[in-house]
């Protein structure tokens, strides 16, 4: 098969506006030993990062004991999850979306660096549940982003070449390893930017630019 035949979507600032939720609910635990990531610090070095990750930073960069990683851990989680439940809700700029691109014809996947849970409630949330082939969460690889093995794993189970795929991505990590599965990346700055018409454009700018390499193809 030639040209794009699949997108896969980051979950967390694309799919759904959750990035201030993980920046909360983090903030909320480690705030109960005395520790904080400030706004600026979340932005530029943590957005996009697993908890696990964070909080190894953490310890490296402002002295988290790492005894404490298991419980901190578990309550971000928790605390997550009750932004979910409250401030989860469905948008109509996303269903249109997603539906457009599997009338299209597009394969539709979700690649996320939350865990597993918390990546079943936001899409079930957020009404998209059925519009999915499969989602990946950071519990189903063994190197989480900006390691690309979640997007080539994605690439795999829906039997495509990185050529013929598109990943939307906003943060740092899923950006890099969007990038190394070779795919081609719609990157957009946030949640707002997630749309359509943005997708759809930059899918047949790919077209459009292969279709002049190969003008014989016709």
């Amino acid at each position: 098969m030639n040209g794009i035949s699949a997108v896969l979507f980051d979950l967390d600032g694309v799919l759904v506006d959750a990035t201030e939720w993980h920046y909360e609910a983090l903030n909320k635990a480690l705030g109960l030993f005395g520790y904080a990531i400030h706004r600026y610090e979340h932005l530029t070095e943590y957005n996009g990062l697993p908890t696990q990750k964070k909080l190894e930073m953490l310890s490296v960069e402002k002295g988290l004991p790492r005894a404490l990683h298991p419980l901190i851990w578990k309550l971000k989680q928790k605390y997550t999850q009750e932004e979910i439940f409250v401030k989860c809700s469905p948008s109509f700029t996303m269903e249109y979306m997603v539906k457009q691109l599997r009338r299209d014809g597009y394969r539709l996947a979700v690649c996320s660096n939350s865990i597993r849970s918390s990546v079943e409630l936001m899409i079930r949330g957020s009404g998209l549940a059925d519009d999915f082939e499969f989602f990946l969460s950071n519990e189903d690889v063994k190197k989480p982003k900006p390691d690309p093995e979640m997007y080539i794993e994605a690439l795999n189970r829906l039997g495509i070449q990185p050529s013929q795929a598109v990943i939307v991505e906003d943060a740092g990590p899923g950006i890099q390893a969007a990038l190394e599965s070779k795919a081609h990346v719609c990157q957009v700055s946030g949640f707002g930017e997630v749309e359509y018409e943005r997708i759809r454009s930059y899918i047949d700018h790919l077209q459009e630019a292969k279709d002049a390499d190969n003008p014989d193809a016709h």
